[in-house]
């Protein structure tokens, strides 16, 4: 039986937040809302706070502290700003499970936070494992906190091992391939910011649009299913799967294969990690099949999405690599968005700035901090190198 969690949602107005709350809409006497965190939509948390009247909110722009007290000075919501204080909030002892929406680098603190009060944590930041996997694995290991995918295709892996006792032999990604799998080089190179938010599949914001325009995301992922369930990288693999109808797929030793399957919304997921083990109506409709039906497969193009190359090497490396990569690809990415650098540069400037930070083979949280910092200042010199050109 499904017991009431008191919830944190770190994130709340993004894509995954938003649709973490029409989930808690759905089911209402399951789940209560303690705190509520945004980073800059600060009339949106306003709404979602009046809505869902959680007892704390953040906004992560101290710029909008203000706006957030005054629009709810008529309650009795206690208003903060910043993020030392999601920090903080969250390892409140009435919050029991903690949501991490935050989408990138940010998401890494208030996990490590999260963790070290021994929180069950729905992560849907794949940065928090991607930057320090090894880290925050250790971690949630120390403090006995639980920490439960929320992306689609790692749910997926997760619920095809539930009932396994055996180690799976492979996991398989799927990855829609983005709305660009078919380009030539010619047509890569005139891609604009608007045409990489167009995903065929999924409704994301704009970084992890860009993420998957560009594959990055799925590197990002195998990354994640590493540290997530301890599977060398030799045993993940990538497939490209169009119809995003299988979420992923496990491989086990008799040359048996699970897949989960279900229509592209991610509350299913949202939905499986907030009431695990348990499964409860959704708020999504199921799939159907019938006639004319196809699912079809494809290999990753690697030469055409370096981005994924350069993911998957990273995470073989090891150490600081990984978080270079994903300060690097942030840099990019906005710069990409702000018509600086071209769509096929982003992962230039990646690559390059794999090169130039120095590796470090087992870094410490106040590593990893710095390592970060420098890595998107490295990014930001190859950036204005590049648009000098």
């Amino acid at each position: 039986m499904v017991r009431r969690t008191n919830l944190a949602i770190l994130g709340s107005t993004g894509s995954i937040g938003h649709q973490s709350l029409d989930v808690v809409a759905t089911h209402p006497e399951l789940f209560g809302v303690v705190l509520l965190t945004a980073n800059h939509q600060w009339g949106k948390l306003v709404e979602q706070a009046r809505r869902f009247k959680p007892k704390y909110v953040v906004i992560g722009e101290k710029g909008f502290y203000t706006n957030v007290c005054e629009a709810l000075a008529d309650t009795d919501i206690e208003v903060y700003a910043g993020a030392d204080a999601i920090c903080q909030l969250v390892q409140l002892e009435e919050i029991d499970t903690v949501v991490v929406a935050i989408v990138g680098y940010a998401g890494l603190l208030p996990t490590v936070r999260a963790i070290e009060a021994g929180k069950r944590i729905a992560l849907a930041n794949k940065e928090s494992l991607v930057v320090a996997g090894e880290l925050v694995t250790a971690l949630v290991s120390r403090y006995n906190a639980t920490l439960l995918p929320m992306d689609s295709e790692h749910s997926a892996i997760f619920q095809c091992l539930a009932g396994e006792f055996v180690e799976p032999e492979k996991l398989i990604l799927t990855a829609s391939g983005g709305p660009f799998r078919t380009y030539t080089e010619e047509q890569m190179s005139t891609i604009t910011p608007a045409d990489a938010m167009a995903h065929p599949k999924w409704n994301m914001g704009a970084k992890i649009s860009v993420d998957s325009a560009t594959m990055m995301n799925k590197g990002f992922e195998v990354i994640e299913a590493h540290w997530l369930f301890n599977i060398p990288y030799e045993r993940i693999e990538v497939l490209v799967h169009p119809e995003s109808i299988i979420h992923s797929m496990v491989q086990f030793s008799d040359g048996a294969i699970k897949a989960q399957m279900g229509v592209p919304d991610m509350r299913i997921p949202i939905q499986y990690a907030l009431t695990y083990p348990y499964r409860l109506n959704s708020p999504s409709i199921a799939y159907r099949f019938g006639p004319g039906e196809s699912l079809t497969f494809d290999l990753p193009d690697y030469e055409r999405f370096p981005s994924l190359s350069l993911a998957v090497a990273a995470g073989q490396t090891g150490g600081n690599a990984p978080c270079i990569l994903n300060a690097a690809n942030e840099e990019a990415i906005l710069a990409f968005l702000a018509d600086r650098i071209k769509f096929v540069q982003i992962p230039v400037v990646v690559e390059r700035a794999l090169e130039l930070v120095d590796y470090i083979e087992k870094p410490t949280l106040e590593q990893y901090i710095e390592t970060n910092r420098e890595a998107r200042e490295s990014a930001s010199w190859i950036i204005s190198k590049l648009t000098q050109k």
